[in-house]
């Protein structure tokens, strides 16, 4: 075989992205008998990762992490974009299909610097830009004062050293990827619910690029995509976007998935939950929870979720 890549993977830059990257290489090589050399990784600085200081809401939302990897597949560029699905768009551009889920990671938080939520001391200030986070955290904890602390894993563990805040909550799944498996507490995902789509690894490619669909589907993890596929489309009934408090965890046995969801508003005051089990792959069963959960809640929930889907 020559060394000319057979697939291009745009990704961003940061250290975790990189490391998602590596991963996703590494199943691609595995699976068509590759080398290394086959699957050429081409980094992007992302919008989101230039500006540091400011929640996603007020600077355009999860489209900062995509726009750039979304305009290099189109322009073809590279083949397939790897990216965290919790931080892409739940409405994606009808050129582009999600071809391979990676086997999902662990879907829980971790918290630093405390043994447990019980645990923080009274007052103290949380750093967390993620309403989800907050709005949880505020349910459990009013007492608690939440700080915006962005960033990647390194910068908001630097944060957290420096004093800029007491505590703060990390990815379990980002952690153990870049090797940083004993930092933090693991939160039970069954009593502090996760973000939807939270530990997933998505490559994402044209619709119309059958080969590299192809090439993407021997990867494609079933149980995990249902899992997203069930998760994104949960948001889409929501109306959710990056300020809207939205939390969910799905849990699989065989061909059922039986997917918790919680919605807040921005002060945790309000919590609204509700459960239900479908068969994976039923795409009316996430949008009918998404009615129930809307239709159970007050406005002070309600007015910060957009149009929802039907």
């Amino acid at each position: 075989m020559s060394d000319t890549p057979l697939i291009r993977l745009g990704t961003r830059r940061s250290p975790l992205a990189m490391a998602q990257a590596h991963e996703a290489r590494a199943r691609l090589c595995a699976a068509h008998g590759w080398k290394e050399s086959a699957v050429e990784l081409v980094p992007v600085i992302a919008s989101g990762d230039k500006v540091q200081d400011r929640p996603l809401a007020e600077i355009g939302g999860k489209a900062l992490w995509t726009r750039e990897l979304d305009q290099w597949l189109v322009d073809g560029r590279i083949d397939a974009a790897v990216h965290s699905m919790k931080d892409v768009e739940t409405i994606r551009p009808e050129a582009l299909v999600i071809g391979a889920i990676l086997p999902r990671a662990d879907k829980a938080d971790r918290l630093l610097g405390a043994a447990s939520i019980a645990d923080i001391p009274q007052g103290a200030r949380v750093g967390t830009s993620a309403p989800r986070r907050a709005a949880q955290l505020l349910h459990a904890r009013p007492d608690l004062e939440v700080v915006s602390i962005r960033g990647n894993v390194a910068t908001r563990m630097a944060k957290l050293d420096a004093g800029e805040a007491d505590a703060t909550f990390l990815a379990a799944a980002g952690l153990d990827r870049l090797g940083e498996d004993t930092v933090g507490v693991r939160l039970d995902p069954s009593d502090w619910l996760p973000a939807p789509a939270q530990a997933a690894i998505g490559l994402e490619c044209r619709r119309e690029d059958n080969r590299v669909r192809d090439l993407l589907a021997a990867i494609d993890h079933a149980p995990s995509h249902a899992e997203i596929a069930a998760e994104r489309r949960l948001l889409e009934g929501l109306g959710g976007g990056c300020s809207s408090a939205i939390a969910a965890l799905s849990q699989t046995d065989g061909e059922t998935i039986t997917l918790t969801a919680a919605i807040f508003s921005p002060d945790g005051a309000v919590r609204i939950a509700d459960t239900a089990r479908f068969a994976a792959g039923d795409r009316q069963a996430p949008l009918d929870l998404a009615r129930a959960l809307l239709e159970a809640a007050p406005s002070a929930v309600t007015d910060h979720f957009g149009q929802a889907a039907g």
